[in-house]
């Protein structure tokens, strides 16, 4: 759950908790991830599509580059050099970005692995695709998080309602 959600509103909040917590939009999806309605199949299916075509287009865009060296002859070492970075980089992209859809990221650590997730943006966009065939990326975390924050809330509200004055007294 975000720390934006402090604003009372009496139309926000969860079915049939008023005022209660507000789940967290999904990029892409917004939040059609919390009862799955207004398109989330189609939206699911867009972006495993677009994931996979950006994929598709960034390995086009690599074998250019590839191309060039070969042209520019630079020698066997640099190219194997070139092929083992993009490819360990896209695989450890693909494992950081997998694991940053069960559980928050540290800031501190994403900050200091943007360039090696910059390196490897096509593990990023298939860790997108894959996971997007199941549900929508970062669906599990928000859910589990939204859950307990509404259980969170419904035990506040049931334990802070009625008068305690008239419970002592019966």
């Amino acid at each position: 759950m975000s720390a934006e959600n402090d604003t009372p509103d009496s139309t926000a909040g969860s079915p049939g908790v008023p005022g209660g917590p507000r789940p967290e939009p999904l990029r892409f999806f917004g939040t059609t991830w919390v009862d799955h309605g207004n398109g989330y199949t189609a939206r699911r299916v867009g972006v495993a599509v677009g994931s996979l075509a950006a994929a598709v287009a960034s390995c086009l865009v690599l074998r250019v580059a590839y191309q060039g060296l070969q042209i520019a002859a630079v020698g066997g070492f640099v190219t194997l050099l070139l092929i083992v970075m993009f490819a360990v980089c896209s695989a450890l992209a693909f494992g950081h970005t997998w694991e940053g859809f069960t559980r928050r990221p540290d800031p501190d650590r994403q900050a200091s692995l943007r360039g090696l997730l910059a390196v490897g943006f096509v593990g990023s966009l298939l860790a997108y695709f894959f996971r997007s065939l199941t549900e929508a990326p970062g669906e599990k975390l928000h859910r589990e998080e939204y859950e307990t924050a509404r259980a969170q809330h419904e035990k506040r509200t049931s334990r802070r309602s009625g008068n305690p004055r008239k419970r002592r007294g019966a």
